[in-house]
């Protein structure tokens, strides 16, 4: 599975980088604060790398956080393991009727 994911992002950098080489016009991009003419080619892989860098700060804070709360339910239920072990009886008598002989 983790061959599968790496391929996918290098198939996704590998388009980029084509999309990138087939467009080097200048172009004008305006963002918030000021404007600035820029290659096709570097605004394509600028803007390629600014959204993967986001998901994986999102995605790995969603990953750390459950691990953290698996971590703390693992805990939890080491805790409570040896008070269910001592409360619960070994095993259940069946009663004489229920049991059959074959």
């Amino acid at each position: 599975m983790k061959i599968l994911k790496i391929a996918l992002v290098l198939v996704l950098f590998l388009i980029a980088l084509a999309l990138g080489a087939q467009n080097q016009e200048v172009v004008t991009f305006n963002y918030l604060l000021a404007e600035g003419e820029f290659h096709l080619s570097t605004l394509i892989g600028i803007v390629f790398v600014t959204g993967f860098v986001i998901s994986g700060l999102v995605f790995g804070s969603m990953h750390f956080k459950s691990q953290l709360q698996v971590r703390k339910l693992n805990r939890k239920l080491k805790k409570l393991t040896p008070q269910v072990a001592t409360s619960a009886p070994t095993t259940p008598s069946v009663p004489a009727s229920i049991k059959t002989e074959k």
